[in-house]
């Protein structure tokens, strides 16, 4: 495999980072540098199958010896666990191999700023992708920006996380307008903030209360979590499972 791959030193304050052994970022940067930059076949349970950018069929024997001297099989599938966790990665096993998924690729990867640009995408179980609508930049539709209340939502981001997230920056206003023209509003949005800061706020996930997390892939999964309390707060109830 040729090539490079794009790194932002921002990864350093990631609780994915702090947080992490050793070995698992040395697993974590192997699996950037494992990860496709651009559409790939692979072979996928038994049939031909067209990997996207940030996915990869691979083995746990193989990520270990990309990995190197000192990690074990062991170390990869916890961190394989960890990652999954923190949703940096979406993991699938079959017979045929491993799919791995980056979560959110092309935020580690923007040298291209038309990546920016690109629809913004959710994926589910296996890798598949589901492509938000055509018309996100039709200003003439019901998703134009004047309908979008960017003001309100991010106020109550604010409010909710203890931040002070800017409602004009570029790419805060893009997640939310992709998941406007999914059809979630308002209600929606203060729905799943409440949520996540319930769970996140003043724990190591606290760096994860932003909108590119909030408002990324994962935002209607967030919005239907049923959450039970417990003594140290509100949990997921699959969590407790």
């Amino acid at each position: 495999m040729q090539g490079w791959i794009a790194l932002h030193r921002e990864l350093l304050e990631k609780p994915i980072w702090r947080s992490s052994t050793p070995e698992q970022k040395a697993i974590l940067i192997t699996l950037l540098l494992m990860a496709n930059h651009e559409q790939n076949e692979w072979e996928w349970k038994g049939q031909k199958f067209k990997a996207k950018p940030g996915q990869f069929v691979t083995s746990l024997e193989s990520i270990r010896r990309k990995a190197g001297k000192g990690i074990s099989i062991k170390n990869v599938r916890s961190a394989l666990e960890r990652f999954k966790k923190l949703e940096f990665l979406a993991d699938e096993g079959a017979k045929t191999g491993r799919l791995i998924t980056i979560v959110n690729w092309e935020q580690y990867q923007e040298v291209n700023k038309k990546v920016a640009k690109q629809p913004a995408k959710r994926w589910q179980r296996g890798g598949k992708e589901v492509a938000t609508n055509n018309n996100d930049n039709n200003d003439n539709n019901e998703t134009s920006n004047n309908n979008i209340p960017y003001v309100e939502i991010i106020n109550f981001l604010n409010q909710k996380c203890g931040k002070n997230y800017k409602h004009t920056t570029r790419a805060t206003r893009e997640k939310i307008q992709a998941r406007w023209n999914e059809g979630f509003r308002l209600e929606d949005f203060k729905a799943a903030i409440t949520k996540k800061a319930a769970q996140w706020k003043k724990t190591e996930m606290d760096s994860y209360l932003r909108p590119e997390t909030l408002f990324g892939p994962k935002f209607e999964s967030y919005l239907n979590e049923r959450q039970v309390k417990t003594e140290g707060g509100y949990k997921p109830k699959e969590i407790l499972s």
